[in-house]
């Protein structure tokens, strides 16, 4: 699946959002980090998901924040001038639809400024696959599934539509379109597990654009009357980006479609009764009941692994991994060569030595086969890890899985494999490359970690002295979040063999 898109630098602290006067300046610089990282993508779409997860975040907490992006941060990023600014103007201009980020991109480029590799393929026309609905019989629910190819490359959305619920979208899969037939299979067999009967009907684009698009403005009403500060940025997913990012990416592909020929449909003028209400609430909670027990069933079960490499194959292929933290701002990540044949109760090992966890919670693998984790549990649709090897679940470029960590602190690895190698006379594994230090153990997960930066940053902070008492720190120098050092992961994976 997709990776799931990391938090976003914060751009709505404009001073039409909170009276005060951002440093843009560290915003533009946030932002060239981030060019940066995309210029080491190989795909577009992955620049599109960067640009969906900033609009994506920012419309949840600023109306209007694509206008502020382009009036605002486009001519500071074209004033820096750099390879780095042309990747985030061109991945700006594809999502938002606004034509200015893509022209000061031309501009950049125009002047010798070099663009990234996948900026031909973004340049290309998104033409619609196939595009389809399912709906339950009692026309309580219904599917949005529709495949959009670019430059022979296709990824599909899946959008759970509640029609109970003005007809908003619920949930949004992002998949790659090679899969399509699996996710179709997914949708038919969970239906059969909760007893639905359900429907289905190939739809015309414009008819498929006007569907999602009322889906899609339904629940920004809904979000837009959230009054919670303490809301999340964006739900991000298990294996691939939050609903908002991926809205923000659909948005996108359906402007490739016709216009519909009829006007959106009304919203929010009759609201439901106290009896609808709690007809509705019986009916979701059911619903969520018998999803879970189908939800357990399929992720125990899982499809069926590959087989394992045979010993006379001969010695395994070397693959190169990049793991990355989700959540990071900037990016935490490690780059990594495992054996193909590496058990996933190796590859733990391996992960805890990389990160310098201390393995002292739980932890599970979470793979197109199913969960994997320590000992099988049924309850949360664990398997035992230990019988299976890294090549079962992720077998060539490509491929990801996740790793999660301390279902507390919630750590989210996502494990992505970059290359297959020929094995050469190294010792393996080994880390080749890598960004930042890791967090620490029981710090409040990714928004702790961030948080627990800041205030070792300032001395003035009020907790400064009792995190450093409580990290055992004399001083907030010996801490340094920028400090990585591939030769120190490698020792420390050296000494697990």
């Amino acid at each position: 699946m997709l990776r799931a898109v990391a938090p976003v630098p914060e751009i709505c602290d404009c001073p039409s959002c909170s009276g005060e006067s951002p440093d843009v300046s560290v915003i533009v610089d946030d932002l060239l980090l981030d060019g940066a990282d995309l210029l080491g993508e190989t795909e577009p779409i992955e620049a599109e998901l960067f640009a969906a997860a900033l609009l994506g975040v920012g419309d949840l907490s600023a109306e209007g924040i694509t206008d502020v992006l382009v009036d605002d941060f486009v001519p500071l990023l074209e004033n820096a001038g750099t390879p780095e600014a042309v990747a985030v103007l061109l991945s700006l201009g594809a999502v938002s639809g606004r034509p200015e980020a893509g022209a000061a991109a031309g501009r950049l480029t125009g002047r010798g400024v070099p663009a990234p590799a996948w900026a031909d393929e973004l340049r290309e026309p998104v033409r619609p696959g196939d595009l389809l609905r399912f709906t339950d019989d009692e026309e309580a629910r219904s599917i949005l599934v529709g495949v959009f190819e670019r430059a022979g490359q296709s990824h599909g959305f899946a959008v759970t539509v509640d029609h109970e619920d003005c007809h908003a979208a619920t949930a949004i899969l992002l998949f790659p379109g090679e899969v399509k037939e699996q996710v179709t299979d997914t949708i038919r067999a969970a239906a059969r597990a909760g007893d639905v009967a359900l429907s289905s009907e190939i739809l015309a684009p414009a008819e498929f654009r006007w569907l999602a698009e009322q889906a899609l403005g339904a629940r920004a009403d809904h979000d837009a009357e959230i009054d919670d500060p303490e809301q999340p940025a964006d739900d991000t997913g298990d294996s691939g980006p939050g609903y908002h990012t991926s809205a923000a990416l659909l948005r996108s592909r359906l402007r490739s479609l016709p216009e519909p020929d009829r006007e959106p449909a009304p919203h929010g003028d009759e609201p439901f009764s106290p009896e609808d209400i709690e007809i509705f609430a019986r009916i979701v909670e059911d619903g969520r009941r018998t999803e879970a027990r189908a939800a357990r069933r399929r992720a125990t079960a899982g499809p069926k692994l590959p087989a394992k490499r045979k010993m006379s194959d001969g010695p395994a292929p070397i693959l190169q991994l990049k793991v990355s933290l989700l959540g990071a701002r900037p990016p935490i990540w490690r780059r990594l060569e495992v054996p193909a044949d590496t058990s996933l109760a190796v590859l733990h090992e391996n992960l805890q030595a990389a990160f310098g966890w201390d393995d002292s919670h739980l932890h599970a693998f979470e793979t197109g086969h199913g969960a994997f984790a320590r000992s099988a549990d049924p309850d949360l649709g664990h398997r035992p890890e230990k019988p299976v090897t890294l090549k079962q679940v992720a077998p060539q470029a490509g491929a990801r899985l996740l790793y999660r960590y301390d279902f507390g602190d919630d750590w989210r690895h996502q494990i992505l494999v970059e290359k297959v190698l020929d094995r050469q006379d190294l010792p393996y594994p080994r880390c080749t490359g890598g960004r930042r230090a890791a967090p620490f153990e029981d710090c409040g997960g990714i928004w702790g970690y961030q948080e627990l930066v800041d205030v070792l940053a300032d001395p003035d902070h009020p907790d400064h002295a009792d995190q450093l008492d409580w990290l055992g720190l004399d001083s907030a120098a010996d801490f340094d979040p920028a400090h990585f050092e591939a030769a120190e992961i490698t020792r420390r994976l050296t000494a697990q063999r």
